[in-house]
């Protein structure tokens, strides 16, 4: 009897992975492949379209999102490394087209099969990650993004497979609490923004952390911008580096070699 075919995996980079730090979807394809998946990266992906949609620009997102469905709805499934990008997909596309029949049929396909990276490789590919190296004497903290964790259920998965690599954890007070990304909330709250990024930092340095790692770049890029603007010595990664064994790169906001 032959062999199953592996899953045929699409690889959403996401716009900040993309743009800000391509080693997180580099990551991500090792992972993926490591877990014995097919990995494709279509080069006609763009945006998701939420900063339109979460804007209120309803007319502008909807072309974005077709571009998508029609871009990755012929994969197995459609996984990115970012809860908020997935949950957009998963549940937000479906209400896009709430009032056309034929999309929202076609989001609701794509949505049932869309993953947050994590996610995927533990519930549906069950991948236990090779151990991670040179993790022994840092003190590691994890921030739960609010799109992960509120609309998917993102908790325990990255924490299953940091643990599966051997990486122990330290948790901080309000590891659960927003940090104040919040997509355009930073840009029109300013002042709460960082108030609320001082806040989690605080609580990442108060356990005695000298690495915060998180899922959603959005939240790791203001958290690290926060950090370096108020003098505070703390490492940034995204939990894709640190499963692929990646901490001999460059972290968020070093210089790259």
């Amino acid at each position: 009897m032959p062999a199953p075919s592996p899953p045929r995996i699409a690889l959403f980079v996401t716009c900040l992975a993309n743009v800000f730090r391509p080693a997180v979807a580099e990551a991500s394809v090792e992972l993926l492949r490591a877990a014995g998946c097919e990995v494709h990266v279509p080069l006609a992906q763009s945006c998701c379209g939420q900063p339109g949609y979460n804007s209120g620009a309803i007319a502008s997102a909807r072309p974005v999102a077709q571009g998508l469905i029609r871009t990755f709805e012929d994969f197995d499934y459609v996984v990115a490394p970012s809860g908020s990008c997935a949950g957009m997909i998963r549940h937000h596309y479906p209400r896009l087209f709430a009032d056309d029949p034929r999309w929202r049929e076609r989001a609701q396909a794509l949505g049932a099969k869309t993953f947050e990276l994590t996610a995927f490789l533990a519930e549906v590919m069950h991948f236990a990650p090779a151990p991670t190296r040179g993790t022994a004497a840092r003190t590691i903290t994890y921030h739960d993004s609010c799109a992960g964790l509120r609309e998917l259920g993102i908790r325990a998965q990255p924490r299953q497979l940091l643990a599966a690599a051997g990486v122990t954890l330290t948790e901080m007070q309000g590891t659960e609490v927003c940090c104040g990304f919040g997509g355009t909330f930073c840009a029109k709250l300013p002042e709460i923004s960082v108030a609320m990024a001082d806040e989690k930092l605080g609580n990442a340095l108060a356990a005695g952390a000298d690495m915060l790692v998180g899922g959603d770049l959005g939240c790791l890029l203001h958290l690290c911008g926060r950090a370096q603007a108020a003098g505070k010595s703390l490492e940034f990664r995204h939990v894709s580096e640190l499963l692929a064994a990646r901490l001999d790169r460059a972290a968020l906001g070093e210089e790259q070699p």
